[in-house]
Order: C-alpha cells, then sequence, then structure tokens
C-alpha cells in the first residue's frame, strides 16, 4: 500500500563512532571475519529497481543507482543480465540518470528515460549494439515512455502549461520554452497561484498539467492527447503505480488514470480514462465509483482490463481491491467483477499472467510483501511467492519466467527471476561482496497484546555483538503513514541495521493504522491519532522493559512524519523516554491543515475541515500538552516538506526553548518531506547519533 508519511532517509554513523563501540561489539562478528556496518556502507551499496524482463525472457534489464558521497550525487545507470547463466553486464554509461528501462515488443530495442543532456528525454538503445539515440526534445521534458502492443507507437508523460496544449506542437513546445526561458530571466520570481495544488510533496506545481503524449516509435512530432486544464497522470504518488497508463491492445487508445478535474486537493476520486490517440473526446470508464480508481492493464487477449479500486471515497489508506471489467467494444469497462474480495489486505503491484487465467500481485502481509496468485475464474487468492519484500514486477511473453526485486532487513533489493513453480535466483547481485563481508543480526518478530488485546506484531534487532547477559539501551522507531509498516524489507533512509550496529536493541513496532494487518487494523486510527495506537505503542514499550537485557534507565524514541507526529505526542503524555527525535512531524492540527498540500488526509481522518469538527482536531494535537513536556528532543524539519510543513518545526522548538527544555533544532533548506542528498544525509545521521549518545549511551553494561 501507498502511504501518505514515508519514513526518512537511512541513519548513517562515523568511522569514529564505530571505532569507539569496537571494544563491545565482536565475539560472533570476529569469529566469521565480519563486522558490523558503518554508515559508510550505506553510501557503498547499489542500488537496484525497475527490472524488467525481455519479451523472449533470456534477458532482463534493471537500474542500478550508485551514490557518490564525495560528490554529494547519485547517478543511475542500465543494466542486463542473462535470466539462464552468466554475469551481468553494464549496458548504459552515464554520470547523470538512466532509469525506466521498457523492451520494444520485438525485444531489439529499449526505450529509457535519461537526463544526461540536462533535461529528461526518452532515449532508445539497440540490443545488437551502438550508442543509444536521443528519441524527444520536447521543451517540458518526457518521462514513463511505454510502447504499444505492436511496436508502432510510444507515449510518455510532461508537464505542460495547459493553455498552449491545444495549439499545434510546434507552436505549444515553442510557447513552453518561451514561458520558462522568460521565468528563468526574469528577476523577479513571484509566483502567482490560481489553484490548488499549487505545490506538492517538494516542488512547486504552480499551473502546469501533466498530459499524456504520443509519438511514432521511429520519432516525428508529438500529440498531445489529454489537452486542457486537468491532469492526465496522477498527481498523487497514493494513488500511481509507476505506468498508470497503457495502450490498448489494438493501439487506437490510450487507457489512463487521472485525477478529478476538481477539488482535486480535497478529492481522492481518482478514475480510468480513454482517449484516442489520434486525439479526441476522453471517456470516463469508472465514473460511477466515486472512490480511487487506478493502473489500467489489459488481459493478453484484450478482452478483460483490470485495475485496482477503493470503495470509500476520501480514505486514501481504504483497501485497494483488484477488480477486472468486459473491454471488448466502445464501452471499455462494463461489469466491473472485485477479483480480491476474499483478501483483507490492500493489492499493491499486479500483472496478468501469459494465459489470462489469473493475475499476479504484490500485497503486504503481516509485515512482509509476498506475491500472489488470483484466479479470473473463481477469484481465489493463494501464495505464489512467500517471505521479505517484492516489488515491480514483470514477465515474459510466454509467462514462463518473472521477474522482480526482493528486500529484507538483511539484504537491499535484488532482482530475482522466479520460474512458475516459484524458485528464485538472484541474478544481480550487485551488492554480494559488501554484504559477505557484514555481520547484519536477524531480526525477530513478536506479538504483543495491544490495546483492548488486539496483537501488535513487533521487530526486535539486537546488536552485532550481542550479549544477552547484559543490559542494552533500546531505541524505539515508530513508523510513518500513519498508514505504513515496518516491513522485512531494506531502507537507505531508516535503515534498522545501522541503528542496531550503533550499540542499541532497535525495536520497531506495528500499532493500529499499519498495513499488512487486516484493513480494520489499518483503519482503526483515523480520528484517533492519540488513542488506541498509543496504547498499543506503550504495551509494546511494557514488553520491552521486562526483557532481561533491556536497561529501562537508557530508552529513546525517534520517528518521522507520522512518527514524527508521535513522539510530539510522546513528549506531552509519558516520561519513559530518555530522549526523544522528531522528524518532520505534525505539532499543531491547525496549522497542519491549513498549509498542508493534500486536504483529503485530514479531512477524514478528523471527519472534516477544522471549522466543521473542532473536537477531533483539539482532542489529538500535541501543542495543546506542551505544558508537560520536560523530554531532551531533537527536531528536524525541512523547507522543502509541503507535506508536514516546516511551519510544525518551528512551532514546536520555540515552545520547546520557551519551557527550557533542553532542545536542538536542525533544518536542511534544500530537502523535502526526506533527506535525500548524500552529504546532508550523513550529516542528519550524525546529528541524531550524537543526540542519542548525550542522552541514552550506547552499548552493554
Amino acid at each position: 500500500m501507498r502511504t501518505r508519511f514515508h519514513s526518512l532517509l537511512t541513519v548513517l554513523a562515523t568511522a569514529a563512532l564505530i571505532t569507539s563501540l569496537a571494544a563491545f561489539l565482536p565475539t560472533a562478528a570476529a569469529e566469521t571475519k565480519t563486522r558490523p556496518i558503518t554508515v559508510e556502507d550505506l553510501f557503498k551499496f547499489k542500488r537496484v529497481s525497475d527490472p524488467q524482463l525481455s519479451p523472449d525472457g533470456k534477458l532482463v534489464v534493471y537500474v542500478v543507482t550508485t551514490v557518490d558521497l564525495a560528490a554529494n550525487s547519485t547517478s543511475s545507470t542500465l543494466w542486463l543480465a542473462p535470466t539462464d547463466a552468466g554475469a551481468a553486464r553494464q549496458l548504459t554509461n552515464t554520470t547523470k540518470k538512466d532509469r525506466h528501462p521498457r523492451w520494444s515488443p520485438d525485444g531489439r530495442r529499449i526505450l529509457f528515460e535519461s537526463n544526461r543532456t540536462g533535461e529528461t528525454q526518452l532515449w532508445t538503445i539497440e540490443l545488437a549494439g551502438g550508442e543509444a539515440k536521443q528519441l524527444t526534445t520536447i521543451a517540458t521534458e518526457a518521462a514513463t515512455g511505454i510502447w504499444s502492443r505492436d511496436g508502432r507507437w510510444i507515449a510518455f508523460v510532461s508537464a505542460v502549461y495547459p493553455e498552449f496544449s491545444a495549439k499545434a506542437y510546434a507552436e505549444s513546445d515553442a510557447a513552453n520554452r518561451r514561458r520558462a526561458d522568460e521565468a528563468a530571466k526574469n528577476p523577479v520570481k513571484a509566483r502567482t497561484f490560481t489553484r490548488l495544488f499549487y505545490r506538492h510533496w517538494d516542488s512547486w506545481v504552480e499551473d502546469k498539467r501533466q498530459h499524456l503524449f504520443v509519438m511514432p516509435a521511429e520519432g516525428g512530432e508529438p500529440r498531445d492527447v489529454t489537452p486542457g486544464d486537468r491532469d492526465g497522470y496522477p498527481t498523487s504518488s497514493t494513488f500511481s503505480l509507476g505506468d498508470d497508463f497503457t495502450f490498448s491492445p489494438d493501439g487506437r487508445y490510450l487507457v489512463y488514470t487521472a485525477p478529478p478535474e476538481r477539488d482535486e486537493a480535497w478529492s481522492t476520486n481518482y478514475d480510468i480514462w480513454r482517449v484516442p490517440i489520434a486525439g479526441g473526446t476522453p471517456e470516463n470508464l469508472t465514473a460511477a465509483n466515486q472512490a480511487a480508481d487506478s493502473c489500467p492493464r489489459f488481459s493478453p487477449d484484450g478482452k478483460l482490463l483490470a485495475y485496482r479500486a477503493q470503495k470509500v471515497a476520501g480514505f486514501e489508506a481504504d483497501q485497494w481491491e483488484l477488480v477486472i471489467a468486459e473491454a471488448a467494444g466502445e464501452s471499455a469497462a462494463r461489469k466491473p467483477r472485485v477479483l480480491t474480495g476474499e483478501l483483507d489486505s490492500s493489492v499493491d503491484q499486479f500483472l496478468w499472467t501469459a494465459d489470462g487465467a489469473s493475475l499476479l500481485f504484490v500485497a503486504e502481509e503481516r509485515a512482509a510483501a509476498p506475491i500472489f496468485r488470483v484466479g479470473v475464474a473463481d477469484a481465489k487468492v493463494a501464495t505464489f511467492l512467500k517471505g521479505h519484500t517484492h516489488a515491480a514486477l514483470s514477465r515474459s511473453d510466454d509467462g514462463r519466467l518473472l521477474a522482480c526485486t526482493e528486500a529484507s532487513m538483511r539484504q537491499p533489493a535484488e532482482v530475482m527471476v522466479v520460474d512458475r513453480s516459484a524458485q528464485a535466483t538472484n541474478v544481480s547481485r550487485v551488492n554480494a561482496m559488501l554484504l559477505a563481508d557484514l555481520d547484519l543480526p536477524k531480526p525477530e518478530s513478536v506479538d504483543v497484546p495491544g490495546a483492548g488485546g488486539t496483537p501488535m506484531q513487533m521487530w526486535i534487532l539486537k546488536p552485532s555483538g550481542f550479549d544477552p547477559a547484559k543490559k542494552w539501551p533500546l531505541v524505539y522507531l515508530v513508523h510513518g503513514g500513519p498508514q505504513g509498516a515496518w516491513e522485512d524489507a531494506w531502507s537507505f533512509r531508516w535503515n534498522p541495521q545501522v541503528w542496531a550496529a550503533q550499540g542499541y536493541v532497535i525495536a520497531l513496532p506495528n500499532p493500529r493504522g499499519s498495513t499488512g494487518f487486516g484493513q480494520k487494523y489499518t483503519g482503526e486510527i483515523s480520528g484517533d491519532w492519540g488513542g488506541k495506537v498509543y496504547e498499543d505503542l506503550m504495551a509494546g514499550v511494557d514488553y520491552l522493559e521486562k526483557l532481561p537485557y533491556i536497561d529501562r534507565d537508557r530508552i529513546a524514541a525517534a520517528g518521522a512524519s507520522f512518527g514524527g507526529y508521535m513522539i510530539n505526542w510522546f513528549a506531552g503524555h509519558t516520561d519513559r523516554f530518555k530522549a526523544l527525535v522528531t522528524h518532520c512531524g505534525v505539532y499543531n492540527f491547525d496549522s497542519m491543515y491549513a498549509t498542508t498540500d493534500e486536504l483529503w488526509f485530514d479531512e477524514f481522518e478528523h471527519g472534516g475541515a477544522p471549522w466543521v469538527n473542532r473536537e477531533s482536531y483539539e482532542k489529538f494535537s500535541p501543542h495543546r500538552f506542551a505544558q508537560n513536556f520536560k523530554t531532551p528532543m531533537l527536531v528536524i524539519h525541512n523547507d522543502l516538506d509541503f507535506r508536514v510543513p516546516i511551519s510544525e518545526g518551528h512551532q514546536l522548538f520555540t515552545t520547546l526553548k520557551r519551557l527550557r527544555v533542553p532542545s536542538r533544532m536542525i533544518n536542511f533548506p534544500d530537502e523535502g518531506h526526506w533527506v535525500l542528498k548524500p552529504a546532508n544525509s550523513l550529516f542528519w545521521h550524525k546529528e541524531i547519533f550524537a543526540f542519542l549518545r548525550e542522552y541514552v549511551p550506547p552499548g552493554p553494561k
């Protein structure tokens, strides 16, 4: 499930800190000649994503991102690996970003996007060899390119000024270029807004619209097939799976996901639309559903259309169900039928099997993300590939092989090729040497009785060289979302292994609101942010304090986004923590509502706007309990965070200083909800660990 508030950048440490911990880390690590993970290791890992199987199933292309800490940058290149045997090889070479590879239907070319010229445009590269060739030169850039089934057409997304979009391409493209150049040269940098969204996540949207374009695959003039003052592509990642549009099997139409035309900042009524690639009036295929519909995918024979749908309007964390509908004739979404009604979890990425008899999909299940199969005829759901966390599904034309990424708390994502019997083979192995050098303890999963006796799942991760006869400090990490979860997955933002390597036991609870434990459990946080979820979390701490190896006098808590909110709530409701770290957390529900970008979230969680339901906005707002603040706190908040705006951090820090609570604030003017730039990330982690060492010394006693 997509979450609203995503956890932040992975935690890092300094070489000096690791050296200072060497005295107590070692036994098991020394015996196996491995060592604890360091902060620097996080930047050494190569980051794998978006595997795509060739039509014949012989090769898989994928993206490998490399971090250059000294240059404070990342670069992404395309790699090819054989699916049977042999070594992977690098396909493209750039210091910029090549990504989103997509095979041509005949398997001879790969379409991808790249910013190697300074602008993001579409490129192609021949599998037989030769240099990549630039396909688009559109002034407003091009991304997310896909092929039609016959290979004749390519569609892509570009964010344009809508007032020019009905003009002929050459004229509209020139007008877009002129507008951008004038803005760059103008000494006045004022912005004028006429609607919401005028900003989103960490970017200024202003009045541009994301439109879909279609062009000949061999090159030529693109056509804007969704002109006008509305978006033809999801503006919120909550309702997106990446490729949110597709060609109809006959190549005559684009079928796509679009946000509502009006009230887009407070409505979740995303729909699936169809438009002729030659131009014409778009048709809404899912108008009957007032909640969200997204991600259309045609069956191999073209007779059925599959997509995801929610039932509850305004609720972004409602369960996503997999739906199929008839796609014949001029009515392309008749008789919709839910396939995953028996599944108490949300469908994420999915694809059709080659024979069209079933679909494979990813869904969260008890802090993991397995791959499931569901039959079209009987709607029976069965697990196909168990364990860990999977994403990015693709298959060969004959359905013999599936490609995906697989990650765990002990391994970053790697490309797996899976056969029909669910036997998986790692074909990328980009981090094998580094992983072999590291001692990465195995996390333990426990169930703790939460509010009302409902079980709460929780991960416990012990540091390398752990001695159960000694007392260890604890750091309690609260995830974001709030509809999210700590999964058996790897993170380059909040990485439990790196936290544990500092000399702490790490606990990662999944309280009410967490996904993968049934929709009822997920929904029980709405309107109750400081209620059952807080009881769940306190029950988790109660459990941990009773463990013989936990030092009750050395416990800290940290979290980001909703996790940051909960840290702020902790500050006003408990003194059991010796230190608190809050990153981009909600502090004042009134100011949060009036400054955030996606209003539907607050309105659903609180049962309306602040002037409609005052009680909800006041009851669980941390700022109302500031008189109880005593615990030392590190506050981190960023200028480009438009989801939980910077004012939340300023208000909290001002209050802490006025109350003379030991506190420190870190502000990144060039970061949004996350801290993504490598040098900023290093600084972020160093500051957090230094703060923790001051109030909760690491290591055993």
